[in-house]
């Protein structure tokens, strides 16, 4: 029998390469053979069941919330990592629109909230195929404006302080930039947005999306799944599916991290370029041996326990320039 398995890079941290290796071994179907009920379960496995709990950060305080949406109450969880002030985080999870929840990304919401020093709020929007675009990003928008406007309040139980940003990874990404372009339309000014690995761009064919596009956990099939589920008959170049698109002057300031063996990194990039043309402050990473999903995987790589601490250092000096 041929050995079908794709080759990977030697420059890929090895550390993920063992976790790759161990995915693969595993023997699950890829996520894009299965039913989006399927690939909840199989992505709550691996971010929720593998985790050892003793690994996330203590908190003063989590408690959960329901911001009202568009079609109902969004839940949310804050997390508070000490008393007094803080400024807010608005953050959405990733999962391609399809996947993810706010157990999936418990770990990371409390690493940002302890690392940025910050407030997070974790939202639960509405996933597609059941609510498909722009669902997700009317959620997005209405928890941002409701967090923006009682930031400040003491007795809301949020940061304290008038300071919101907005962040997410990957699909999250995508949401936490599309949203800083329409609170900037409405005349709500964002402290700055946290775009982790985001997908910026479903048109555009960048490199990376060939070089990447197999073995390094987030595949071409998989990608072009993610999209069908939740596009529906939607424009592909509506600027609230591919920000790139949209104008970017005078948004929040970014910091843009993306991984070397990623297929989103160009877009990522690409983006982080766009905001500086634009006269937008940016930080902008690209880890070497770094893949997508890595900020959930500093358990796993020394590599990425480094990038996630200096992504969250990166985004601490914009919250509390």
């Amino acid at each position: 029998m041929t050995d079908t398995t794709p080759a990977l890079d030697p420059a890929l941290d090895p550390e993920l390469a063992a976790l790759l290796g161990f995915l693969a071994e595993a023997g699950h179907p890829p996520m894009w053979q299965e039913t989006p009920a399927d690939a909840r379960a199989g992505f709550r496995t691996l971010a929720v069941d593998l985790r050892d709990p003793a690994l996330l950060p203590e908190m003063a305080t989590v408690s959960e919330l329901a911001i009202p949406g568009p079609a109902g109450d969004l839940p949310a969880r804050v997390y508070r990592p000490r008393a007094g002030d803080l400024p807010t985080l608005v953050f959405f999870h990733g999962g391609g629109w399809v996947i993810g929840d706010l157990d999936t990304h418990d770990l990371t919401c409390r690493t940002l909230a302890r690392d940025c020093d910050a407030v997070v709020v974790s939202v639960d929007y509405r996933l597609a195929p059941e609510h498909r675009f722009p669902a997700a990003v009317d959620d997005a928008e209405a928890a941002t404006r409701w967090v923006a406007e009682r930031a400040a309040d003491p007795s809301a139980g949020l940061g304290g302080t008038p300071v919101v940003a907005v962040g997410g990874d990957s699909a999250g990404g995508n949401l936490a930039a599309v949203v800083a372009q329409t609170l900037r339309d409405e005349g709500t000014t964002l402290a700055g947005q946290l775009l982790i690995y985001p997908a910026t761009d479903v048109l555009t064919d960048h490199p990376s999306r060939t070089e990447n596009a197999e073995g390094y956990f987030l595949d071409a099939p998989t990608m072009a799944w993610f999209l069908e589920q939740y596009l529906g008959d939607a424009d592909p170049a509506d600027p609230r599916l591919s920000p790139a698109r949209g104008d970017v002057t005078g948004v929040a300031p970014a910091v843009v991290v993306v991984g070397q063996f990623d297929p989103l990194r160009d877009a990522g990039a690409a983006y982080a370029r766009q905001l500086e043309g634009a006269g937008v402050p940016v930080e902008l990473r690209t880890y070497p041996g770094l893949i997508h999903g890595f900020v959930d995987m500093g358990r796993y790589s020394r590599a990425a326990q480094a990038a996630i601490e200096e992504t969250c250092a990166l985004f601490r000096t914009v919250l509390h320039a």
